[in-house]
């Protein structure tokens, strides 16, 4: 009789034991499946099979979502829906980084809630908005003394020790005149986003790397744009120091701007609203 349990035990274990294999084997299958599927989609479409998916949405406090209301005029721009999902992912945001004050300067929810906006803004058309290669966020009261080139600076990002670095005074400024093209936060950002674009191979880091891509090589097979480009007091002459900082340059005016460049840059507007897949809020 022990012999006939033991036998008994032993069959079940191993159904069970089965089961579980065949349902890992099952979901390896779904999971492969759906990336097959999803980037055949993303090939074809240039944008993410879907955006947000979320099992519980997280809520800013009443304060920090009168902020939003008062200050972040793309916030008002969005649908009640696509408000929601920009809430949660404010509130993600500022959960995931640090914000460190600099010079006695206090950290408050204006703070936090504005730079986590800004970020969340340029990577709403992502799947993941994080921006993984920022840890730390460090927010000085105006410029600040880098030791990255011995220089003072208003804003810079850092990938090797992953840290944002800001002067509070002039990210405000960003944001005073809408449409000027100077947006420091965005600037400083952009810069985050494609490094981080680089470094990741999710969905929508290859979107934005293989747009750049192509936006680099649309203004290198067509000389007449690329002279118009250089020629326009559209972009500042900052641009065109390196290929970071014209992309930098170019997502702010896009930001800001955005009738502006795509009536001047249709093309140029085209694909960075590819990069950043914004099918929202009127871009």
């Amino acid at each position: 009789m022990l012999l006939t349990f033991l036998l008994q035990r032993f069959n079940t274990g191993s159904q069970i034991i089965l089961g579980i294999c065949f349902a890992a084997l099952a979901i390896m299958i779904f999971y492969f499946g759906f990336r097959m599927f999803e980037m055949a989609y993303v090939l074809k479409k240039r944008r993410p099979l879907y955006l947000h998916f979320y099992l519980k949405k997280r809520k800013l406090s009443a304060g920090q979502r009168q902020i939003l209301v008062d200050q972040f005029l793309f916030y008002s721009k969005l649908n009640q829906k696509e408000q929601e999902y920009f809430e949660h992912r404010v509130a993600s945001f500022m959960k995931d980084k640090v914000f460190i004050g600099r010079g006695e300067l206090a950290i408050t929810d204006e703070i936090k809630v504005m730079v986590s906006a800004t970020a969340v803004m340029l990577t709403f058309g992502f799947r993941d908005f994080y921006i993984g290669m920022i840890d730390k966020i460090f927010v000085y009261p105006s410029e600040f003394y880098s030791h990255m080139n011995n220089d003072y600076h208003q804003g810079e990002f850092n990938p090797k020790f992953q840290v944002l670095a800001i002067s509070w005074e002039h990210f405000k400024r960003g944001f005073d005149i809408s449409n000027d093209n100077l947006n420091l936060g965005i600037h400083e950002i952009s810069h985050a986003i494609h490094l981080n674009s680089i470094k990741e191979r999710d969905v929508s880091s290859t979107i934005f790397e293989d747009s750049y891509k192509e936006l680099m090589d649309l203004l290198s097979d067509q000389e007449e744009l690329r002279k118009r480009l250089i020629a326009t007091r559209y972009f500042r002459d900052y641009a065109f120091t390196n290929q970071f900082e014209f992309l930098a340059v170019i997502i702010e005016s896009f930001i800001e701007s955005p009738q502006d460049l795509k009536g001047e840059f249709p093309q140029v507007y085209s694909k960075v609203r590819q990069m950043l897949n914004f099918n929202f809020a009127g871009y």
